[in-house]
């Protein structure tokens, strides 16, 4: 789960509607006699977080994201509100989507920031090349590369200030194509793979990682 504030690209109404929605979602919760957050967990809490509809979504890969207001008891009463956005992922045997009313209460004064914390992190990256010519195509006649998508990702957790878990899938659709091509002399090479017959296309291709998977522990000292 990471936390953010989220003030950047929010305008004034954004966020008073972010107030006024986490408020209704509060009024809500503790009008339900049977699902209300009990008094003497208030009376203790020294932060209370309402992120209103957070998103959980996921097929494999899950993720999740929610906008919403944090305040915190201090010497004269409660702070004036604080905007925060939670994201966070996982990856497993999941699908489906579902929006949740969020609410965080803290009892201590590490305990906000100890929920908030950036202990998990989860992402990917997608990377696009068109078609191509081949190295030695003055010409530019000859048939071209063809494009190729290969779609990456990775994730981490931080176990504590030293250790991390990491993992990382690049190709994860195990995806064929060609990174490079070029020309060669047909009659240089002794083609082995065909009993010695000579070669009949000069072009040569070297062709990219298939799927891999890597996974490791850092340490930072």
């Amino acid at each position: 789960m990471a936390s953010s504030a989220a003030f950047a690209g929010s305008t004034k109404d954004d966020l008073q509607a972010r107030i006024d929605a986490a408020k209704v979602v509060l009024d809500q919760i503790m009008s339900a006699e049977d699902k209300s957050i009990p008094l003497n967990i208030l009376e203790k809490a020294t932060c209370v977080g309402v992120v209103p509809g957070m998103i959980k979504g996921a097929f494999v890969f899950g993720g999740q994201y929610g906008q919403g207001v944090v305040t915190c008891r201090t010497g004269h009463g409660w702070s004036a509100p604080a905007f925060i956005r939670m994201a966070g992922g996982s990856f497993g045997f999941q699908i489906g989507g579902q929006s949740t009313d969020l609410v965080l209460v803290a009892v201590n004064d590490r305990g906000f920031q100890d929920l908030l914390k950036n202990k998990f992190k989860i992402g990917g990256d997608a990377l696009f090349v068109d078609s191509q010519y081949f190295v030695g195509d003055e010409s530019n006649q000859a048939q071209r590369l063809s494009s190729y998508t290969v779609f990456n990702v990775h994730a981490s957790y931080q176990i504590d200030k030293t250790f991390q878990i990491y993992a990382r899938a690049d190709n994860i659709f195990d995806n064929r194509y060609a990174t490079y091509g070029t020309f060669f002399d047909t009659g240089a090479v002794p083609n082995f793979a065909n009993g010695g017959a000579p070669f009949t296309d000069p072009r040569s291709i070297s062709p990219a990682r298939p799927r891999a998977f890597y996974a490791g522990v850092k340490a930072t000292f």
